[in-house]
């Protein structure tokens, strides 16, 4: 496909994107929404329509070569990324479930459920790659070092004892004896087939009656073939099967493939050819312009102090380096204006340092929130404030500025807009000449001030002088550096050797495969709260997990998610998925898992290092998840007797401490994963993990696509003596971990030579499935009930019968209530 229709695809997402920015953004607030299901319907809307943008915006950015384009585009992603967890949040807070089922929306919409996945854009990897491959080499290199140093002899075979040599050499004496056997038998039976069809008379009727069978038998199977033939074509013609000319790759894909290789290729010929643009324009407009601009900022804010001067009475002050300097000179306001503003913010900072007396009308108002979010409530239900509107409103009119309406008839190989960068260039050499001018000019008015107003120049010092004490405040606390004199390539050495730093497994979000769910709208509607498909997981994994820790501007103004975890039956993919989330983004993999931890590090201040190691790595390599398996254990109501010796609640009061230290910058995940989340505290895990995420078995449409793709991906055929359908319903109950061992098993090396002849069945899987223990209805109703006591399943049980939710009462009103 051509630039130009990428072009398209840009300009369709932006008039999309500005037609929301009208919605959320009008001249005057809408009234608040009463209804509950109403203002849910609305979020659903603007949620899926943001989906649809983001789609258009990441193919738009994967695909275009224009360097400037891609960098506008990026800035839109990630204002359309953090809007669309914004909403994602407030959907939960409204509905009370981390899974929607939105399919009223999308057949308003005209949209399929396909629409609803969650793309991973492909600059999280791209923009990294280098970064990404090195630390993958370190951590190998590493990795070697250990196995050298621990197995220095593996060389060396072990000796063999003569009784292993005595049966080896009876094996191969009684393997060859076998064999002569059987050749000599073989020749025996030979000859005596040839003797006796020898002596047969070759005139008798037999050779004639062999001679029809053998006709039959091919006419039978030449019209058998025909007839599979014409119904096979009359079937691919209905369209009930898809053609299998069209199943292998056609000469069409591979050559998209080859021009998409060529698209990454000139994409990073155009970026190298704009960053040394960039840097020869800088260099010609500091040599040009800069002693020009320096000249005429200096005159304006010579003309700005008489201004002043005329206007007030007095020559001004002139702005701090905090409040802009000259920029806010050179803002469209008039002198007395400007004045003001200055002795407002000046008044703003006497009254913050009276702390003593806000502390006590902070806590009035602290009284009064309770009552006025109540008001809130009853009057209505509101949009949050949105921390990412601002800058797509500003992105939409940069593009609406630039790009919407520009002749691009010359630029056929779309590089990069000369014009362009001097634009953006001019702001940065105006950014840097201005900080030696307001140095220059500040002397200058301080001298002028001297000159013709003394006592007001005296005052002036005073206050200067107590702002500049005013900066220095009560200063924080930092943490202490137990690691300071330490390299990051020898912290990362002695945690590789602990086992707590992993390479990550080559696997997608796309590998975790399942199907829509397509009866959760029709289940809630009757009140009955469905089962998540293990499509809607990975759709809620990419969007707290993936879009956050791939995006650094996403993490620090979306809503701050830092520990997820997930609860389901072994081998539903919960470690898998903490593997595709590392892949994904290309984050570094720690491993605190109670079994992992245990016995490494003993004692308080060996644990206070551990932790102090890993948490300081990973801010140092972010992003990076830190991975806690059996995440039960550490919150255990009673430790069972033979796990007391591995202590595996060791880390309950400390980890959540330094989960607290977590900021927006520290692009840092905690995923844990546990399997039975009923031995655990419900209190201290909820605590724990910010977002719990239930992974249920699979259903029939996720499990018939996992048969699908998994006999497919191992080299097996699927025929019509492969009934699909009847093996999905017949392995119910049973995981993703089940098929793929029962697939690895029955679809060999062996079994593929063989498939010509002997096709798969549903039978040959239906047996060794029979090994394994399924996962019964009564284990996933227990954890489906154990969901229902986290605080989220409590408010959704609170708000399907119907009552509204109270604040726990504190203080007097807790202690009257237990009196009463």
């Amino acid at each position: 496909m051509s630039q130009r229709l990428y072009n398209q695809i840009w300009k369709d997402a932006m008039s999309e994107l500005s037609y929301l920015l009208a919605e959320e953004l009008p001249p005057e607030p809408p009234p608040p929404q009463r209804d509950r299901v109403v203002f849910f319907q609305q979020l659903a809307t603007l949620y899926v329509r943001y989906l649809q943008v983001f789609r258009q915006l990441e193919e738009a950015h994967n695909l275009l070569v224009h360097p400037q384009k891609r960098r506008l585009i990026r800035v839109i992603l990630n204002g359309v990324m953090g809007r669309l967890l914004e909403l994602k949040n407030e959907m939960v807070e409204k509905e009370f479930s981390e899974y929607h089922y939105v399919d009223d929306v999308l057949h308003a919409l005209k949209l399929t459920p396909a629409a609803l996945e969650i793309p991973i854009p492909h600059f999280f990897l791209n923009e990294r790659s280098k970064e990404v491959e090195e630390r993958k080499t370190m951590l190998i290199d590493i990795l070697k070092m250990v196995v050298n140093t621990e197995d220095p002899d593996t060389s060396v075979d072990a000796l063999m004892t003569e009784e292993e040599a005595i049966k080896i050499i009876q094996m191969a004496e009684r393997a060859w004896h076998g064999r002569l056997r059987a050749k000599l038998n073989k020749e025996i039976r030979l000859g005596r087939f040839d003797k006796s069809h020898r002596a047969k008379n070759t005139g008798s009727p037999f050779s004639e009656m062999a001679a029809i069978r053998i006709q039959k038998v091919w006419r039978g199977y030449i019209q058998r073939k025909k007839t599979r033939i014409a119904r096979d074509e009359e079937v691919i013609l209905l369209g009930m099967v898809v053609d299998p000319k069209y199943q292998a790759p056609c000469s069409a894909e591979v050559a998209a493939q080859a021009i998409e290789a060529s698209i990454r290729i000139k994409q990073k010929k155009h970026e190298e050819a704009y960053l040394k643009s960039i840097e020869e324009i800088l260099k010609q407009l500091r040599e040009m312009e800069y002693h020009d601009t320096s000249k005429t900022m200096k005159s304006q804010i010579r003309q700005w102090f008489f201004e002043c001067r005329n206007a007030t009475g007095a020559f001004p002050d002139y702005p701090s380096e905090e409040d802009g300097g000259s920029a806010l000179i050179f803002a469209e306001k008039s002198p007395q204006e400007l004045m003001e503003e200055i002795a407002m913010k000046e008044e703003e900072e006497a009254n913050n340092n009276n702390k003593s007396k806000g502390t006590e009308e902070k806590k009035a108002k602290g009284k009064d929130k309770g009552k006025d979010a109540e008001e809130e409530e009853d009057a209505g239900l509101k949009m949050m404030p949105s921390a990412f509107l601002s800058d797509l409103e500003a992105a939409n009119k940069r593009f609406e500025d630039v790009w919407e309406n520009r002749n691009e008839s010359e630029n056929f190989t779309q590089m990069h807009e000369v014009e362009l960068i001097k634009e953006e260039l001019r702001k940065v050499i105006e950014a840097e000449v201005r900080v030696q001018v307001d140095e220059e000019m500040r002397q200058e008015l301080a001298e002028l001030k001297l000159s013709v107003d003394k006592d007001k120049g005296a005052k002036a010092k005073a206050n200067a002088k107590k702002k500049k004490g005013s900066k220095s405040g009560k200063k924080k606390k930092k943490e202490k550096d137990l690691t300071a004199d330490r390299t990051l390539e020898s912290l990362c050495q002695e945690l590789v050797e602990q086992g707590l730093l992993k390479p990550a497994k080559d696997v997608r979000m796309q590998d975790f495969w399942g199907d829509y769910n397509y009866l959760g709208t029709t289940l809630r509607q009757n009140d009955i709260e469905p089962m998540p498909s293990l499509l809607d997981v990975r759709q809620v994994l990419s969007l707290y997990a993936v879009l956050p820790l791939g995006s650094q501007e996403v993490h620090e103004k979306a809503p701050l998610i830092k520990s997820i975890l997930l609860v389901g039956p072994a081998g539903v993919g919960k470690r898998m998925l903490v593997h595709a989330v590392c892949h994904e983004t290309g984050a570094t993999l720690f491993d605190l898992s109670p079994c992992n931890t245990a016995g490494k590090y003993p004692g308080k201040n060996g644990l206070t290092m551990m932790l102090h190691m890993v948490f300081k790595v990973a801010r140092l390599l972010q992003p990076s998840v830190i991975w806690i398996g059996d995440a039960e254990k550490m919150f255990y109501k009673k430790v069972p007797k033979e796990e007391e010796e591995l202590d595996p609640r060791r880390l309950k009061k400390d980890l959540p401490k330094c989960l607290k230290l977590i900021k927006g910058e520290d692009r840092v995940l905690i995923i844990g994963t546990t399997r039975d989340p009923q031995s655990a505290d419900i209190k201290a895990l909820s605590k724990m993990y910010g977002k719990i995420i239930l992974i249920p078995r699979p259903d029939y449409g996720s499990r018939y696509i996992l048969w699908e793709k998994l006999i497919k991906k191992q080299g097996g055929n699927i025929t019509k003596a492969l009934d699909l359908s009847s093996l999905t319903k017949v392995t119910d109950g049973y995981t993703p971990g089940h098929m793929v061992q029962v697939v690895n098993s029955v679809v060999s090396q062996d079994r593929i030579q063989q498939l010509t002849k002997r096709p798969l069945t549903a039978g040959d899987f239906v047996v060794p499935l029979a090994k394994f223990e399924p996962v019964f209805q009564k284990e996933e109703e227990a954890i489906k009930n154990w969901y229902a006591k986290t605080p989220l399943g409590k408010r959704r049980i609170k708000a399907a019968t119907g009552k509204e939710e109270e604040a726990p009462p504190k203080g007097k009103d807790a202690k009257k209530k237990e009196r009463k």
